[in-house]
């Protein structure tokens, strides 16, 4: 007589789906039903898919814990962020998790109040009892890689963060996408660019404000005050009133987009029209940045690479626990020009 394991009662009474009922309505045995539920290539789609709309038929939900005991992981990826209401951050943190899920892998997120030492060690802590298999930081800025104290042999990547150096990282390209921000309104006529900054402990931050003075530095051109803000775009409103004062002011570079946007509502209750008397230039891309009025230059950042990348980073590790990617994973920006800029309006044509 064939033995099928039953499920156990549900709090109703009635018996949940088991491996076994899964095996019998999609007319499979119960090993093929195991390789679906552990996400194993070694089944046909057509198999594959019979046996998933099983599954949703039945209800059966693939036991996590057994499943890491035979497999030895848990098929999740701690993410610890800061600051998630920030655009950049929210945007790298679904991008990881997209790339997360399309491997078959969730995500268990932690948002520090602070990147500190303590902060980040508690997150570190609730993470390992989530049990994940491997952990991506997101812009640990203020901390260095001697305060950051990770279980051995904990496959992890970092993004824009101090920890670029000592751990496996993606990075921005920061200073060509920065440089070309620069050099475009350089280009229009300008005769030179005003710098909204970011926070002065943010790694990119520094590296777009050394870029910008440097960019002006090699044109030969004066550099002005630095205005720096906390990345909103109430604190670049703020900045914005006070540049919008100065009728020298013809041209702005941003540090992010939310600054811009602030920037550019303070030059249109000054009356400075832009970009007929002041160019303004964000970055970061955001989504909402194209519907803008006017619609904003900016300096695209792709999210989805940079989330692919910080998980491919990871699955190398775990694949090959013996060997740590040493270089950093460069991603590519690029400018991305729309009505915000034009020549200043004395050269203009």
């Amino acid at each position: 007589m064939a033995h099928s394991r039953q499920g156990r009662p549900d709090r109703s009474g009635r018996r949940s789906a088991s491996m076994a009922d899964v095996a019998a309505l999609a007319g499979v045995s119960m090993q093929t039903v195991s390789r679906v539920a552990n996400s194993s290539l070694a089944v046909r789609t057509a198999t594959r898919d019979r046996v998933i709309a099983a599954m949703r038929e039945l209800g059966y939900v693939p036991n996590a814990a057994a499943r890491a005991l035979k497999s030895g992981t848990f098929r999740n990826i701690g993410i610890i962020a800061h600051q998630l209401g920030r655009a950049g951050e929210s945007q790298t943190v679904v991008a990881v998790a997209s790339r997360a899920y399309e491997k078959g892998y969730s995500i268990s997120l932690v948002d520090i109040e602070a990147p500190l030492p303590k902060h980040m060690s508690a997150a570190v802590h609730h993470l390992r009892q989530q049990s994940v298999d491997g952990l991506v930081v997101i812009r640990a800025e203020m901390l260095s890689d001697d305060e950051l104290h990770l279980p051995a042999g904990l496959p992890t990547a970092v993004f824009d963060s101090r920890l670029v150096g000592k751990l496996p990282a993606v990075v921005s390209d920061q200073v060509s996408g920065t440089a070309d921000a620069v050099q475009h309104l350089l280009d229009l006529g300008h005769r030179t660019v005003h710098h909204v900054a970011g926070p002065t402990d943010s790694i990119p931050a520094i590296q777009r404000e050394q870029t910008w003075r440097q960019t002006l530095l090699d044109a030969g051109v004066a550099t002005p005050d630095v205005l720096h803000t906390d990345w909103s775009a109430a604190e670049g409103y703020l900045a914005g009133q006070k540049l919008a004062a100065d009728p020298q002011v013809t041209a702005v570079f941003c540090a992010n987009d939310q600054i811009a946007l602030g920037v550019i509502r303070a030059m249109f209750e000054r009356r400075r029209c832009v970009p007929d008397e002041v160019s303004v230039v964000g970055f970061d891309d955001l989504p909402e940045s194209e519907f803008a009025w006017p619609p904003l230059t900016t300096v695209r950042q792709d999210y989805r690479t940079i989330g692919a990348e910080l998980i491919t980073l990871l699955f190398d590790q775990l694949e090959h626990p013996t060997i740590t990617p040493q270089q950093p994973v460069t991603v590519p920006t690029r400018l991305i020009v729309r009505a915000s800029t034009a020549p200043p309006r004395a050269t203009a044509k």
